[in-house]
C-alpha cells in the first residue's frame, strides 16, 4: 500500500493492493477453477458435481482449449492459480507437454482441458451426465 498524500493514517490503494473481501478469502477451489479457466479464454466449460457419483472427486470440469497452445497456456494459468491460493500441493497433471488433453487432479477436482476434436472423441461430460437431472453447470 502507498500511504496518501495526507498524514492521518489514510491509505490510498489500487486494485492489485485491495485487502481480499470476504468472498474473495472463502473462495472455494471449484469457482477458482471455472474463474481461472474462463479468465483464460476457456471453451464451453462444463462443471459436473460427482458427489454421490464417485470416490474420485467431488468435481469434474471439463473445457477446451484452440490449440494445443491454448490447451497448454489455460492449463498452465490454472495450475499456477491454484498454487497461488494453496490449492495447488497434491496436484497430479498428465498431457501438459503435448497439449491434446491435461488432466489435473487437485484431489477434489478433476479438470480435463481439451482440443475440441479430442474433447468431442471421448466425449466424457456424457458419460458423467446420463440419467443427471441438471447437475451439470455450463460456464
Amino acid at each position: 500500500m502507498r500511504p496518501a498524500a495526507e498524514a492521518k493514517d489514510v491509505f490510498q490503494t489500487s486494485p492489485s493492493d485491495a485487502p481480499a473481501t470476504d468472498a474473495t478469502v472463502g473462495r472455494s477451489a471449484i469457482d477458482l477453477v471455472t474463474s481461472s479457466l474462463e479468465d483464460s479464454k476457456g471453451e464451453d466449460i462444463v462443471s459436473i458435481d460427482m458427489k454421490g457419483k464417485s470416490a474420485l472427486a467431488d468435481h469434474m470440469v471439463i473445457v477446451s482449449g484452440r490449440s494445443n497452445r491454448h490447451v497448454s497456456a489455460v492449463a498452465g494459468n490454472l495450475l499456477r492459480d491454484l498454487k497461488q491460493e494453496g490449492f495447488g500441493s497434491h496436484m497430479k497433471v498428465e498431457g501438459l507437454q503435448n497439449g491434446d488433453w491435461v488432466l489435473i487432479d487437485t484431489g477434489d477436482i478433476i479438470v480435463h482441458i481439451f482440443r475440441p476434436e479430442v474433447r468431442s472423441f471421448y466425449n466424457i461430460e456424457k458419460m458423467w451426465t446420463v440419467g443427471d437431472t441438471g447437475e451439470s453447470t455450463v460456464h
